[in-house]
């Protein structure tokens, strides 16, 4: 799962807490519809970089940390409904079938680059280039917040699996990047603000087109970089999983596929591990950036910071398979409830959504086609500029 430590990413060794949570009382005002948001939703407004943006919520919506908490809490009984109706098979048995059937579909698309037909070849390298983002987006994400298994020891040999051997990057710091950072500092500026993924010295159309190709590469460099911070032992297990994961994947290139040189198998490694590349870069940065940011001292509640400062996709298919539910189509249900599989995510939407609704709250909804198009129109904003911070009115 190359976004949980690709990149910049502000780390802190594993074991350091990050800052304990604070709050104060911002000023009140309204702030103007963002444009790339449905209407329905209060985004956040376009000012001056750096410089604060004042929002009140909609009127007749519960505000003060009491009434945040009240709803937090009723939605999670709603949700906890959902669950407790499910089946183990909807709970986690769906999202492990589909990354068993991955792994059960390497050996065809391997033996498909034995060919000589260029359709066959090419059916083998899509084979590949899905299975290894289903592999290492959807499995690695899955198993970081221990949502494959309700057993803790089992949650950690899959994440080993997953983030080490099939990623090429360290579990220790996917967990607390993404976990505890991200999820725990959503769209919190120098914390969980998604500045992993802005590489401002690029222009648009580098980043946008070209930068995703690098996301192969840097990944395993990171890696390898993060292994310093580790302890001795975690960083020998980590390095032998992943060159454990990058020989193997080189090794049934030269044995199995029948390449005849390093550097052909090198070659085919780089094409089918960065065949999706450029959606799972565009997903990382739509689905947070260019939404209200917030200040560690001031950030809202829990409900509040995850409506203002998620946004879901429409549903993609290849996407859906590949990057899974909880990435796409039910971002905001995932960030509300990180421990629900993607299947479980995608059931509980319909109350997520409705909820939210119902308490005139944020339910910030996009295509990928208008998002593209708005970061292409406004990169420097989103991606090269200080975002300001937003600030709410009585959610603090």
């Amino acid at each position: 799962m190359q976004a949980l430590g690709a990149g910049r990413a502000r780390c802190r060794p594993p074991g350091v807490s990050p800052p304990a949570r604070d709050s104060a009382p911002p000023a009140p005002a309204r702030a103007p519809r963002q444009p790339g948001c449905r209407r329905s939703q209060p985004c956040a407004s376009s000012r001056r970089p750096g410089s604060a943006k004042l929002m009140e919520p909609a009127r007749g919506a519960p505000r003060g940390i009491g009434g945040a908490e009240a709803l937090l809490g009723e939605l999670e009984a709603r949700v906890q409904d959902v669950v407790r109706a499910s089946s183990w098979w909807e709970r986690h048995g769906l999202d492990c079938a589909i990354l068993a059937l991955s792994v059960l579909a390497l050996p065809a698309g391997f033996l498909c680059l034995r060919s000589e037909n260029v359709l066959v070849f090419a059916a083998g390298i899509a084979i590949l280039g899905v299975c290894h983002y289903t592999l290492t987006v959807k499995g690695s994400h899955l198993a970081t917040h221990g949502a494959l298994t309700e057993s803790k020891r089992w949650s950690k040999i899959w994440a080993l699996f997953f983030v080490e051997v099939c990623t090429a990057f360290t579990a220790e710091y996917a967990k607390y990047g993404h976990v505890k950072m991200h999820h725990g500092y959503t769209n919190v500026l120098g914390l969980g603000d998604s500045s992993t993924w802005r590489l401002p010295y690029l222009n648009r159309y580098v980043y946008m087109f070209l930068a995703p190709l690098l996301i192969p590469v840097i990944t395993p460099l990171v890696a390898v970089e993060r292994l310093r911070k580790l302890e001795l032992g975690l960083a020998l297990r980590s390095l032998a999983l992943i060159s454990l994961g990058l020989y193997s994947h080189y090794w049934l290139l030269l044995n199995v596929s029948g390449f005849k040189s390093p550097g052909s198998a090198l070659s085919c490694m780089f094409v089918t591990r960065s065949l999706l590349a450029h959606p799972y870069l565009h997903v990382n940065i739509f689905q947070h950036i260019g939404l209200p940011m917030f200040s560690l001292d001031t950030r809202p509640r829990r409900i509040h910071m995850m409506s203002l400062g998620v946004l879901n996709l429409p549903r993609l298919p290849v996407l859906d398979w590949a990057f899974g539910h909880s990435i796409i189509s039910c971002h905001v249900e995932h960030h509300l409830f990180p421990r629900l599989s993607d299947n479980m995510c995608l059931k509980v939407k319909p109350v997520v959504s409705q909820f939210l609704r119902e308490k005139q709250l944020p339910y910030n909804e996009d295509s990928y086609l208008a998002r593209f198009q708005l970061f292409l129109r406004r990169y420097e904003e989103f991606m090269v500029q200080t975002p300001p911070i937003t600030e709410l009115v009585g959610l603090q």
